[in-house]
């Protein structure tokens, strides 16, 4: 691993059972990892779930309430997050993502990190559009530079659909990269052969891909070989998992009921805590718009789960 890139961690805990009260709630508590020359804490925020009520980009959903919205974003920053992750595609019909976090948080902190997502399209009715092509990148880049107020975007992650070559998009956002519009660069959504031809163009600071517990053994070869090339491995979903945009649903595993019973917290926070302690480069970003959720994913940054935990959380999937 590269020594710049080496992570910062808080001391181990092996105290085996760890109560709410005893856990600072702070994001810092599940360490940093550097995107490049931008230092995070290891728990972020995702934005995809403030702008409606019900599943993300389900049509007719209720618009969010907008004052609740930018309250969590506040809050989430009050609480040590400095890695918010968005898109000018995460919109309902009266909410865009990026607007209530410009709304919320500017004039941004010296610390904040903003990454953002280009590629896919949507109509304003809704519709997600064929991809951008690399000369349509450039809009899409403006477009979150405007809705953010930002003169230049921390990272965007170029995300895709398919195992097509990446090579033109990506080469596209390398340019604007080179131009200053973009401090550093990521993919979202792809295959080990999209990294490996990435970085032949430019240097990738993340991935982010479908990833949580009970994750198939080509997700977690994929995991390890960005752990190894200093890439920071990004899950969404992992809370939700197999629910995806709709949340997490259905009967919880009783593997992680177990293990939440014993540490007297919630199955998401398993969830996330699961994922923090798959490496010291995995970041989470758990998105929510509801103030109790956020006070519950921050806590899971200082949750520590010890060999016996892991070894029952791992079984999870294997026994399906």
């Amino acid at each position: 691993m590269p020594e710049s890139m080496a992570p910062t961690l808080p001391p181990a805990d092996h105290s085996g059972m760890t109560s709410m009260t005893s856990r600072t709630l702070t994001a810092a508590a599940a360490g940093t990892w550097r995107l490049g020359d931008l230092e995070v804490n290891r728990l972020g925020f995702g934005a995809m779930r403030l702008t409606q009520n019900g599943p993300a980009f389900a049509p007719g959903a209720a618009p969010s309430d907008r004052g609740r919205a930018i309250a969590v974003l506040r809050r989430a920053v009050e609480l040590g997050v400095n890695h918010i992750d968005t898109a000018a595609f995460y919109f309902s019909p009266l909410r865009s993502a990026n607007e209530l976090i410009n709304a919320a948080l500017a004039p941004y902190p010296d610390d904040l990190v903003i990454t953002t997502k280009v590629g896919p399209g949507r109509a304003l009715s809704g519709e997600f559009l064929p991809h951008a092509t690399p000369g349509q990148l450039r809009g899409q880049v403006e477009e979150n530079l405007r809705q953010l107020g930002r003169d230049h975007l921390d990272v965007v992650n170029l995300r895709i659909v398919g195992s097509d070559s990446i090579a033109e998009r990506f080469g596209a956002l390398a340019d604007l990269r080179e131009a200053g519009l973009i401090r550093h660069l990521g993919l979202s959504n792809v295959q080990p052969e999209h990294l490996v031809e990435a970085r032949a163009i430019a240097p990738v600071v993340c991935v982010q891909n479908l990833y949580g517990l009970g994750a198939l053994p080509e997700q977690e070869a994929f995991l390890r070989t960005c752990g190894e090339q200093g890439v920071a491995y990004v899950p969404f979903y992992s809370i939700a998992g197999t629910g995806r945009e709709a949340g997490a649903g259905g009967a919880e595993h009783p593997e992680v009921l177990a293990v939440a019973r014993a540490h007297g917290v919630g199955a998401a926070e398993i969830r996330l805590a699961w994922t923090l302690h798959r490496g010291p480069h995995v970041l989470a970003i758990p998105g929510t718009g509801n103030p109790d959720h956020l006070t519950a994913n921050v806590a899971a940054a200082s949750l520590r789960l010890s060999a016996e935990d892991l070894a029952v959380l791992d079984s999870v999937g294997r026994n399906d």
